[in-house]
């Protein structure tokens, strides 16, 4: 239902996009996070997107450099990447939920659907 893709090599300091496409007439109405895991560590967050309004959230490590945003036409939330650090590399995930509250925004375990990971790798 859920299908990441956009991941691959950089260089630090180049850019990625990520996407995310579902299927569904109701996507527009989920909240979507965008997570990630790199070897050896926990799955974090990294970005979400509400459903209604469209607010964003992002964690520390990557607000000013990652941008998440959303097209319903195409039923897609893409996660921009721009200054890539080698510790960004991991697998990344995206999540959709219809029904989370905002203070469970940033919890992997309150998302309902995963899509599958697409494996980003920074390189210096």
């Amino acid at each position: 239902q859920l299908q990441a893709s956009g991941g691959g090599l950089v260089q630090a300091g180049g850019s990625l996009r990520l996407s995310c496409a579902a299927s569904g007439r109701t996507f527009r109405s989920y909240s979507v996070g965008w997570f990630r895991q790199a070897p050896g560590k926990e799955r974090e967050f990294v970005a979400a997107i509400r459903g209604s309004g469209g607010h964003t959230y992002y964690a520390d490590h990557v607000k000013g450099r990652f941008t998440i945003s959303r097209d319903n036409a195409k039923n897609t939330v893409l996660l921009q990447m721009n200054s890539l650090k080698r510790e960004d590399t991991a697998v990344y995930y995206c999540a959709a939920d219809s029904s989370l509250i905002l203070s469970s925004i940033r919890m992997a375990g309150q998302y309902d659907h995963w899509g599958q990971g697409t494996l980003v790798t920074v390189s210096s």
